[in-house]
């Protein structure tokens, strides 16, 4: 080694040593790339999902009421998408149908890559219900009108963006013209009755 120059040397330490950075996106710490795969028991190098015997975990952000990725990944050993952490404010859910089910408006959505403690949707810009972080529909009641309704995500940070979708009462418009399509028809078989009736009247 003395007989080296020095920035060999230097080199040779780094390559012995095999340091390697905490992976980062836009430059902020304690972030990885979306969709990158980490082992959450050694976070500090990224694995690739063929390295080794690691699998990605089972894991659908669009399931409702799974374990938690980073509990399957310590019991697993398996592996996790990077998410953005509990001190950075959450990526926007995926907010996939509002529908009519009959009975309630049920809104359905995707978890986002972050750290999310519970769910906000509301209607026309104000709060209507909240869900568990577990969860990835739920009922909202009824909307007799035109409305945007939005979900949003929230941890101790704060709250992301909203994913919205109109939601356009189709099934009750549906149910009122067959209403008022009845009523016309049940007056029109009033008035042929009463016409009938009279034409008979004529003849007697």
């Amino acid at each position: 080694m003395r007989n080296l120059p020095f920035p060999l040397v230097i080199m040779c330490l780094v390559s012995i040593r095999g340091y390697c950075p905490l992976p980062t996106t836009s430059g902020v710490p304690g972030t990885y790339p979306k969709g990158d795969y980490y082992d959450y028991e050694d976070t500090v190098t990224p694995l690739s999902p063929g390295g080794g015997s690691f699998q990605r975990c089972d894991y659908n952000p669009c399931r409702e009421s799974q374990i938690p990725c980073e509990e399957l990944s310590a019991s697993d050993r398996c592996l996790c998408p990077g998410i953005t952490l509990h001190h950075q404010p959450p990526g926007a859910p995926d907010l996939k149908s509002v529908s009519w089910n009959g009975s309630d408006v049920v809104l359905r959505w995707c978890e986002p890559y972050s750290h999310v403690t519970s769910y906000i949707v509301t209607v026309g810009g104000q709060e209507k219900q909240r869900f568990t972080r577990e969860q990835r529909s739920g009922a909202v009641g009824e909307i007799d009108d035109i409305a945007e309704v939005c979900v949003m995500a929230v941890n101790e940070a704060g709250e992301s963006d909203r994913s919205c979708m109109m939601y356009q009462p189709k099934d009750n418009w549906a149910l009122t013209a067959g209403l008022i399509g009845g009523a016309l028809g049940f007056l029109l078989l009033l008035l042929l009755v009463v016409l009938l009736w009279r034409c008979r009247r004529q003849r007697k």
